[in-house]
């Protein structure tokens, strides 16, 4: 194991320190106050303030986020969150997640389905949301079925009957239609009127 030197600091080492002579007085009440109240855990106190300091001025340093997990973590798990390693690694995880969200979703489908090959974690991940159902005495109909069969249809030879049609010739058609099935004013009148002197 590596030898610590003189002036390393460890993990639970006690360290000392002078409040400067330029402190503004409401920091030297808040801090009188807290030693009241705090009594012996007031080191500690200080302690969480100070890495808490530390922290936030590594946070300007790096971009950091804050992630709610789906379960609370044990000692053991918070233990190894602590290490340095285990925070580049994790950092490193949700930057690829965040930079590439299909990647996302397929590691994660892998993940839950505990299979090692990609194409088949997705295709399991399939499975469990859309059960294949192999029983089909619950489809059965006790009235007679009518199959109907459709006819197939080919779109394309649709398209070519519309554009080979003349619509410029079809339009005086429709006229002479509508000219032909309205009969002339003067006859129905006329026709009326002769039936009336009748």
């Amino acid at each position: 194991m590596k030898k610590a030197g003189s002036n390393e600091i460890q993990r639970g080492q006690a360290i000392s320190f002078r409040v400067p002579s330029d402190t503004p007085d409401h920091l030297i009440k808040q801090l009188q106050k807290l030693k009241e109240t705090e009594r012996r855990n007031f080191s500690s106190k200080i302690a969480e303030f100070v890495m808490e300091g530390v922290g936030n001025v590594n946070a300007r340093e790096r971009e950091m986020i804050t992630v709610p997990l789906p379960k609370m973590l044990t000692k053991a798990q918070r233990d190894w969150l602590k290490h340095e390693h285990s925070e580049a690694l994790l950092g490193s995880i949700i930057y690829q997640l965040i930079t590439d969200p299909v990647r996302s979703t397929s590691l994660l489908a892998s993940l839950n389905s505990k299979s090692v090959d990609i194409d088949e974690a997705l295709y399991l991940q399939e499975e469990e949301v859309f059960p294949e159902k192999h029983d089909i005495s619950s489809y059965l109909v006790k009235e007679p079925v009518v199959e109907e069969m459709a006819a197939s249809i080919d779109l394309s030879d649709m398209d070519d009957d519309l554009d080979e049609f003349d619509w410029e010739n079809a339009k005086p058609l429709i006229q002479e239609e509508k000219v032909e099935e309205e009969p002339d004013l003067d006859d129905l009148l006329g026709g009326f009127l002769a039936s009336m002197n009748k």
